[in-house]
């Protein structure tokens, strides 16, 4: 359990980085994310055929996976396009959402009953939000895609619960972004006549840093969150992901000074989202304890 949660918040400051990135690379959203899943499905292919870990699956299954990467896709292509809209630390902050989101839609996808301890859990990030978004009205668009980014997440988490039950991680990742990209290569030319961009190849720095993006952002990252997701649960996994506001936000003050657009309602908004993820960490050690000391009662 303790190397689970270490490869989770390992992932999740890979992907707070991954907003910092976001902003570095001039890209339009929908461009980087197709860069991005292109360099990653091609890392990753290669490292699974030399290594010999690739595991064959059903085409039935790769058409499910493949579902779970269309998601992904799009999921991306709103993250980045909140923080063209807003920024880094306002985008990373909303997609703290995404628990409230799971708390809905696990039970609703699994067919299990709702928590209370995690729908009031949600509810603290959504009031962290509320606060965010009172404040900072500038951003309003922004937000409001961030919080669509953060829905989409809730929703390829709980899939992806169900298939790392049964397949490698690196298998799942590979077919996952493999088809968000095919996904993206046919969409992208309406998308790109709806969103015009004046920039359609990378330059020599948005290269290096696609790259980066790619190998350790993407590849890495995934694979770790994936295999933490054997262990623990959806919400447990999205919660956490809560932090990645933190390792976002703290990066975005160093890097590109943000705190200087943001207001007192941005601070109570994080300070509320410190609160549920703290929270979870203690209902889920206390529950924990209990499984324990039962199982120890029955088998001594």
């Amino acid at each position: 359990m303790k190397n689970a949660y270490f490869k989770l918040h390992a992932s999740v400051f890979l992907f707070g980085f991954s907003g910092i990135l976001g902003k570095l690379i001039t890209l339009q959203e929908g461009l980087l994310v197709w860069y991005r899943m292109m360099f990653t499905a091609i890392s990753l292919g290669l490292i699974l055929y030399f290594g010999k870990k690739f595991k064959k699956i059903s085409r039935r299954e790769i058409l499910r996976i493949s579902f779970v990467g269309f998601i992904i896709a799009v999921h991306w292509v709103t993250f980045y396009g909140a923080i063209k809209y807003s920024n880094v630390s306002i985008t990373v902050s909303c997609f703290a959402s995404s628990a409230l989101f799971t708390a809905l839609v696990e039970p609703a996808m699994t067919k299990s009953k709702i928590r209370p301890s995690e729908l009031i859990l949600g509810l603290f990030a959504i009031l962290g939000v509320y606060l965010i978004f009172s404040f900072q009205t500038l951003y309003s668009t922004g937000i409001i895609i961030a919080l669509v980014s953060a829905l989409l997440a809730s929703v390829f988490t709980v899939m992806n619960k169900k298939l790392t039950t049964t397949y490698d991680t690196s298998t799942i990742v590979f077919w996952e972004i493999t088809s968000g990209f095919l996904f993206l290569t046919i969409l992208l030319p309406a998308y790109l006549y709806i969103f015009p961009s004046p920039q359609i190849l990378p330059s020599k720095i948005d290269f290096f840093w696609l790259l980066i993006h790619s190998l350790f952002c993407t590849t890495l990252a995934f694979t770790l969150s994936l295999s933490a997701l054997r262990e623990l649960t959806p919400f447990t996994v999205n919660l956490a992901i809560n932090l990645e506001p933190i390792y976002g936000i703290i990066m975005a003050f160093l890097i590109f000074q943000e705190n200087k657009d943001l207001s007192s309602g941005f601070y109570w908004g994080t300070a509320i989202i410190l609160i549920s993820v703290f929270g979870q960490a203690i209902i889920s050690y206390w529950i924990n304890r209990r499984k324990e000391k039962s199982i120890k009662k029955v088998h001594p």
